[in-house]
C-alpha cells in the first residue's frame, strides 16, 4: 500500500482577514468589558487598525460586531465610541443581571465542590490586592473572573453568553463606578456568596448574588 502524501490546502481567500478581524474583535471586546475605556471614549477605525496592525477592513468588521452587541456606539456621522448609558439604561441592565446571575449561581450550586470554592477564595484574594492598589481595571477583571468561574459550573452557555453581553455594555460604566466607590477590600457580598456555596444554601446564594450585582449600579441611577 502506497502511503499518500498529505495535500496541504492553500488558505481560502478571506481567511487572513477573518482571523485578523476576530483577533481585533475579541481583544477590544475584552478591553471594553474590563473597563479599559471610559464612557463615551472615542476611537477611530484608522486608530484601531494602527493599534492592532491591521487594515481598515478587519477594524471595521470588529467595530460592526461590537456595535451590534452594544459594546460600542456608532453615530450617524460615523463617530465610534464606548456607550454612555442613561440612568434608565443602567437600571435596565442591572435588572438583567439580577435576573440572570442568581439563576446561573443556583444552577452551579449542585456542582460547587471544594475545588471551586477554593478557586473563588483565591480570586477574592486577587480582588483584594487590586483594591489595595486602586487598580480599577484589575478590580473589574478579577471581579468578572469570580462570577464567570462560578457560572461556568452552571453548564448554561446561552445564559452565560447573554450575561457576558450585559457585562460588555456595562464595562465603561463599571470603570466609572469603581473609580467613584474607591473600594479598598473584597465586596462583602462575595464573602456571602462563598459562605452560601459552602452551606449549600440556595436562597442565601441568590440573595447575595442579587445584592452584589445591583447595589453598586444603583448609586449611578439618579
Amino acid at each position: 500500500m502506497i502511503p499518500q502524501t498529505p495535500i496541504h490546502q492553500p488558505p481560502k481567500v478571506g481567511d487572513t482577514a477573518t482571523s485578523a478581524h476576530d483577533r481585533v474583535y475579541r481583544t477590544l471586546r475584552t478591553q471594553i468589558m474590563h473597563g479599559e475605556f471610559r464612557p463615551g471614549q472615542s476611537m477611530t477605525l484608522r486608530g484601531i487598525g494602527k493599534t492592532f496592525g491591521v487594515s481598515m477592513t478587519p477594524a471595521r468588521e470588529a467595530v460592526r460586531r461590537l456595535v451590534a452587541e452594544g459594546g460600542l456606539s456608532l453615530s450617524s456621522s460615523g463617530r465610534v465610541a464606548t456607550p454612555e448609558l442613561s440612568s434608565e439604561r443602567i437600571e435596565e441592565l442591572a435588572s438583567l443581571r439580577a435576573l440572570l446571575e442568581p439563576e446561573l449561581a443556583s444552577r452551579a450550586l449542585p456542582r460547587a465542590h471544594l475545588a471551586l470554592i477554593d478557586r473563588l477564595q483565591a480570586i477574592n484574594a486577587t480582588i483584594a490586592e487590586c483594591a489595595a492598589k486602586h487598580d480599577d481595571v484589575g478590580y473589574i477583571r478579577t471581579n468578572l473572573e469570580f462570577h464567570r468561574t462560578l457560572y461556568l459550573r452552571a453548564q448554561a452557555p446561552a445564559m452565560l453568553a447573554l450575561t457576558e453581553t450585559v457585562w460588555l455594555q456595562l464595562g465603561p460604566t463599571m470603570r466609572a463606578l469603581y473609580a467613584r466607590l474607591n473600594r479598598t477590600e473584597v465586596p462583602h457580598n462575595h464573602r456571602l456568596i462563598v459562605s452560601a456555596l459552602r452551606a449549600g444554601d440556595e436562597p442565601s446564594l441568590r440573595l447575595a448574588l442579587r445584592s452584589d450585582v445591583t447595589q453598586g449600579l444603583r448609586l449611578l441611577v439618579v
